[in-house]
């Protein structure tokens, strides 16, 4: 079960009959739906770069908002979250009509997103959930549940290929405890991890099974190879280490680091986030897997929304039921994430035109 659903599922079955197939008008979103102007101000408040996704963002976001015909206000909050909060506090003090928000930490940001639901701003939550508050009205992300999903099953795929019969070693990885996606991306690889765990067929060298053992604070690569190297002299001195569940491509690089330096053979090791390095690495052979989430689409849509909005219409959801945040369930657009190979990655990535280069 994903980790913001179903503990409020009876609310979100009643909020459900207000709803249309694809979604609602914006009578319950604070003045939206009279619309707004040409031109109006929409900020879009992002977290560090601590990947190309984000940085790839930042660009997508000035241009598309622009041809839209709206004033774009994009910032980076390299500095954490105070930073982030401030400039949120910007944004609305500037007079923004819509906040997309892609949160460092999306459970510290409830006196902004309160200030912006006092301001008649609707909210859209951009890629990470913000959690612990009423005042979001969407959330638009690639469906995190279904690509900690993938990511478990490339790892077992990518064992059984390299080695017919198992059991296998492995160790897992997650992200970051202050981002909302980080648990949802590993429940959903447990979900499929876990039955072969229990069965034996999967065995953990570690013990460390639990999120918030298996957790990277901020992403951070140097982060993931510190552990990797702890894990490794304390229990691969005599064993050979099978395979990893890292949850994006940055630790899988930091991983693999880790395991060249010990002088050990490469494990299958999954990733997301399909970067120009782990493109590289997947197509030289050492790195097994990415995930396929095109910030294009999820740019794009997240622009779709703020169309929708400026023209009072109904802003299309396809997800009223997954995403609980602790206070309500959130309304989403969710998209279809890709696994990507060796196997499938020109097909993967046929439309992209830095990553097509690397399949060929």
């Amino acid at each position: 079960m994903r980790k913001f659903a179903k503990s409020f599922a009876v609310a979100a079955t009643v909020a459900a009959l207000s709803l249309s197939a694809c979604g609602r008008t914006e009578e319950t979103a604070s003045g939206a739906e009279e619309g707004f102007e040409d031109g109006a101000a929409i900020g879009v408040a992002l977290p560090q770069k601590t990947s190309e996704n984000w940085v790839l963002a930042e660009t997508l976001f000035n241009d598309g908002l622009k041809e839209a015909g709206y004033e774009g206000q994009v910032q980076f909050a390299n500095g954490g979250v105070s930073e982030q909060q401030n400039q949120i506090s910007s944004m609305i003090t500037n007079g923004v009509e819509v906040l997309i928000v892609g949160a460092i930490d999306g459970s510290q940001l409830g006196s902004q997103l309160q200030d912006a639901k006092d301001a008649g701003i609707t909210v859209i939550a951009y890629d990470r959930l913000l959690t612990n508050t009423e005042n979001v009205d969407y959330y638009v992300a690639y469906d995190n549940f279904k690509v900690g999903q993938l990511q478990g099953q490339a790892l077992l795929d990518g064992l059984k290929e390299k080695k017919p019969e198992g059991p296998y070693n492995i160790e897992l990885f997650a992200g970051s405890p202050d981002d909302a996606n980080a648990q949802v991306f590993f429940d959903g690889a447990m979900d499929i991890l876990q039955p072969e765990i229990e069965a034996g067929n999967l065995v953990v060298g570690s013990g460390q099974t639990e999120f918030n053992q298996a957790v990277t604070q901020g992403w951070k690569a140097e982060n993931a190879q510190k552990r990797m190297d702890t894990l490794l002299s304390s229990n691969y001195a005599s064993q050979e280490l099978d395979g990893v569940l890292s949850p994006n491509d940055t630790l899988a690089r930091a991983v693999l680091t880790s395991v060249t330096g010990a002088g050990k053979a490469l494990p299958v090791i999954t990733g997301q986030d399909s970067e120009v390095e782990s493109v590289k690495l997947i197509m030289e052979g050492k790195q097994y897997s990415t995930i396929n989430k095109d910030t294009r689409n999820l740019v794009n849509q997240s622009i779709d929304m703020v169309k929708a909005l400026g023209a009072g219409e109904e802003v299309e959801i396809n997800d009223d039921e997954s995403y609980d945040n602790g206070k309500k369930v959130v309304e989403s657009y969710l998209l279809e994430p890709v696994i990507v190979t060796k196997a499938n990655a020109a097909e993967a990535y046929a439309n992209d035109p830095t990553l097509s280069e690397l399949t060929k």
